[in-house]
């Protein structure tokens, strides 16, 4: 039997046959095809595009004649406004010295002086005792009155919670405690009472000690709220100044520069703008510089003797008080000097109140401009000699123990009042009461003078600039005009 061979593994021999290269893989499904490569430019924004814009405009000559009428008008503009806002505020500024805190500065220094007077006529109402004049008592009522009705004016002008307004309150206490104090003196007086001297002096030692220092305060805060207005209402405005100058001079440019294209003289837009311009400016100049010539002057010769005058009324007052207090204390109060002498204490405090007096006086008759206020601080200054010369002669007769004469030399003997001190303080307070009136009045009408000269400047130059800006804008639109 014949079997066939078994198959091998192996290949027979012969020629090898070729070999098909490998089929690439397939994508895979999942893969994205690749971004086309965009080549546009990248979108700008609205404010480039618009600077853009703006830039290839100022390239043509309309472009640039637009800018100039732009830039123009916005400087007049500005210029109106600024000068309006810088004078307003020195107007208002103006206004308040004359109307609000000058005013307040004299009720404050009424204050002082009301109490200080009140003060010397309950002194010489007691000294006179059952013999007080009608008119001594009706006095140092309206004294308190007066204290009592300028206390309200002065509280309804003050800021809540100020230190004015502290003060306010401070003196509106202690009046009826001065007043009761005052009364209870007067009573026991009249019963022959020796306590009631006692009762004036706690009197007087809660004037002086208390009421009048604070009323002092008071006077010294109204006086810097002044100065505060002063320093206001007078310095140059030098913005509004500066901006006008830039506009005249961008305004001479501009006609300079439509002359140079056009050689035309004049473009009537142009010229009304700068003439406005130039109303405006020397308006401003002219009408601050008369502003503040009239607020120097009323400073000056108005608020500066005003002060001075009342200090002198208010020494004069005090010396009358103390001169008063030597006899009802009768040397109950002493003062040791530094040499080691014991003096009465009213005595010397009224030693010091007339020095000052003089020295006031002598400084308001140096700041007076004119006769009619020299005159009242002269005699003033006379009535004080004879004053001090009586009161050398009342000492006298006190330090002798002749108490009756010092007492007729002081308030007046029946029939003989003309020969007392008494009647020499009458002609200081009154001299000086001439002179603070007429004071007053210089100050009423030198600070008006500069107030008005200020009237209608921050309306006027508000449309005055504005016309000027549209006059600006229609010189330039006939140029443009001409491009169309």
């Amino acid at each position: 039997m014949t079997h066939s061979p078994a198959s091998s593994s192996t290949p027979p021999p012969g020629p090898a046959l070729p070999t098909l290269p490998a089929a690439p893989p397939p994508p895979a499904a999942s893969a994205a095809p690749p971004a086309p490569t965009s080549t546009a430019p990248p979108r700008r924004t609205a404010f480039a595009e618009a600077v853009d814009r703006l830039r290839a405009a100022a390239t043509t000559e309309p472009g640039r004649l637009r800018a100039i009428g732009a830039l123009l008008a916005l400087l007049l503009v500005a210029f109106g406004a600024i000068t309006a806002w810088q004078t307003t505020e020195r107007a208002t500024a103006a206004d308040d010295v004359l109307h609000s805190s000058q005013p307040l500065s004299s009720d404050a220094a009424d204050i002082y002086r009301s109490l200080a007077d009140a003060n010397t006529m309950a002194s010489s109402g007691y000294l006179a005792g059952i013999q007080e004049t009608r008119a001594t008592r009706e006095r140092y009522e309206a004294d308190v009155r007066t204290t009592a009705a300028k206390l309200v004016t002065a509280a309804a002008n003050s800021d809540p919670g100020s230190p004015s307004a502290a003060t306010i309150t401070k003196l509106n206490e202690l009046l009826p405690r001065y007043k009761g104090l005052v009364e209870s003196a007067r009573a026991n007086n009249r019963q022959g009472f020796p306590v009631g001297g006692a009762y004036l002096r706690a009197a007087n030692n809660l004037m002086q000690n208390r009421m009048l220092p604070a009323a002092e305060d008071l006077y010294q805060k109204e006086n810097q709220r002044l100065s505060a207005d002063y320093g206001d209402a007078t310095p140059y405005p030098w913005a509004a100044i500066a901006l006008g100058v830039l506009a005249l001079a961008a305004l001479a440019w501009a006609q300079h520069r439509t002359y140079r294209r056009t050689n035309r003289v004049l473009n009537r837009g142009l010229v009304a703008a700068t003439a406005a311009t130039t109303l405006v400016l020397l308006w401003l100049v002219v009408g601050h510089s008369v502003a503040r010539a009239g607020l120097n002057g009323s400073y000056a010769h108005g608020v500066r003797s005003l002060n001075v005058l009342h200090d002198a009324r208010i020494a004069s007052l005090k010396a009358r008080s103390d001169e008063n207090l030597t006899l009802v204390s009768r040397g109950a109060e002493t003062k040791t000097l530094k040499d080691g002498t014991v003096m009465d204490a009213y005595d010397w405090a009224y030693d010091q109140e007339i020095g000052t007096l003089g020295e006031t006086l002598a400084r308001a008759a140096s700041l007076a401009d004119d006769p009619a206020g020299r005159g009242p601080v002269q005699t003033a200054n006379q009535s004080m000699k004879v004053w001090k010369s009586r009161h050398v002669q009342a000492r006298e007769a006190n330090d002798s123990g002749d108490y009756q004469k010092a007492r007729d030399k002081v308030i007046g003997a029946a029939g003989a009042r003309s020969q007392s001190t008494g009647a020499c303080f009458d002609n200081v307070d009154a001299s000086l009461a001439s002179a603070l009136t007429h004071e007053t009045n210089e100050f009423k009408d030198a600070a008006q003078g500069g107030r008005n000269a200020l009237t209608g400047l921050p309306v006027g130059s508000a449309v005055l600039m504005v016309l000027g800006a549209a006059g600006a804008l229609l010189g330039i639109g006939r140029r443009l005009s001409e491009y169309r």
